[in-house]
């Protein structure tokens, strides 16, 4: 008879609420050192503005400071979403990172490696590939030749590699994973992907994920939250769904605009019960950018009036 898996904590919850505990940081070390080949030392969560943990935050996001195998201090900021503007997210991010953790006093030169993760549950570009890096390099335009540090840079900088010293940035789209783990780093993308740690799994990280975030362990009030927060989730995927359908057959952001708002009065709808007049009237004149902040405020609204 087959073995039936406890239930597990997802790990975009577990980054808000689990995983920030020095005492669960071997977890996080454990991922990190298998996506980045490396030995993975959590020094201390970065406590920012964007990584304050409010109602209206706008970012799932997690900045952590990690020493790796050449005791190098890199800065590596964790963030997932459903957001069809992801990659403008991504740049960001990034650059919000690397402004917040350098003193007006410091050289340049003191600016510390930003390594971007992205855990992706939406279908982001095109790319049958479940797990994309990108690097910064300069190549010629006439002999195509790379761009590499002099000497006194390669000492300034501790690297021979210009990329070394540009924001990294890994993209996982979870659901393009056949659930096939070949490796260790499989073995992290398919509890990603379904919340669940086989008996055979021996990934770094993946035996203390399955006893942290195990969700009988979690307090009753703990378990409402998590619900809550998974059911939110289905409201946003099917507006974000909705809202891609209608904006692409009608190939125009008037149509985009109106289509979002409709999506949003069912979501609204499944959430609070039906809506008076007014109150759709009041969804529908909203702008874009008004839409998305109502969607962002979603899942921790308890009714329409906190929306607005």
């Amino acid at each position: 008879m087959a073995t039936k898996h406890r239930k597990l904590i997802s790990f975009d919850w577990a980054i808000k609420k689990i995983l920030r505990s020095k005492a669960n940081f071997c977890v996080l070390e454990g991922f990190l050192s298998e996506l980045l080949f490396d030995d993975i030392t959590i020094k201390e969560v970065l406590e920012s503005e964007s990584n304050k943990n409010s109602r209206e935050d706008k970012f799932n996001r997690l900045d952590i400071k990690v020493k790796n195998s050449k005791d190098e201090i890199i800065i590596i900021e964790i963030q997932y979403g459903r957001e069809l503007d992801y990659m403008q997210r991504m740049l960001y991010g990034s650059a919000k990172t690397i402004t917040e953790y350098i003193k007006e006093s410091d050289s340049y030169s003191e600016i510390v490696k930003v390594i971007s993760i992205n855990i992706l549950y939406f279908d982001l570009g095109e790319g049958d590939d479940y797990i994309y890096k990108g690097t910064t390099s300069f190549i010629g335009l006439h002999n195509h030749s790379r761009l590499k540090l002099d000497g006194y840079q390669a000492k300034l900088y501790k690297t021979d590699k210009i990329e070394a010293i540009y924001p990294e940035y890994y993209l996982i789209k979870v659901n393009n994973f056949n659930d096939i783990a070949k490796d260790s780093l499989d073995q992290w993308i398919y509890f990603l992907k379904n919340e669940d740690v086989k008996d055979n799994f021996k990934a770094k990280g993946l035996v203390e994920a399955k006893a942290v975030l195990d969700y009988l362990k979690c307090s009753d009030e703990e378990k409402r939250e998590y619900e809550y927060y998974k059911e939110s989730l289905h409201y946003q995927a099917s507006m974000y769904e909705s809202t891609y359908v209608v904006g692409k057959m009608e190939g125009k952001q008037e149509g985009k605009i109106e289509g979002k708002a409709e999506a949003l009065i069912l979501v609204l709808e499944s959430r609070f019960g039906q809506l008076t007049t007014e109150q759709i009237q009041k969804v529908k004149s909203l702008c874009d950018e008004k839409l998305n902040r109502v969607l962002q405020k979603l899942w921790t609204a308890q009714s329409f009036h906190e929306l607005f």
